[in-house]
C-alpha cells in the first residue's frame, strides 16, 4: 500500500482565500494533488473534503 500525505485547507466563505494555507502545505512537502480544500463553515462536519479525507485514512 502506498503512503501518501494529505493536506487540508478550509476557509469559511467564498470571499476568503486558501492560498497561504496551500503554500504552507506545499512547503511542508504535501503534493498539490493531495491537498483538499473546503469553502464552508467549520461547524459543519459534513464538509465534502473533510469526509473524503476521513475515507482515505480508514
Amino acid at each position: 500500500m502506498e503512503n501518501r500525505t494529505f493536506g487540508y485547507a478550509r476557509v469559511s466563505s467564498r470571499e476568503q482565500h486558501e492560498d497561504r494555507q496551500i503554500e504552507a502545505l506545499t512547503n511542508y512537502g504535501v503534493s498539490r494533488d493531495n491537498i483538499i480544500v473546503d469553502k464552508c463553515s467549520g461547524k459543519d462536519t459534513e464538509r465534502e473534503g473533510y469526509q473524503y479525507l476521513k475515507k482515505q485514512i480508514l
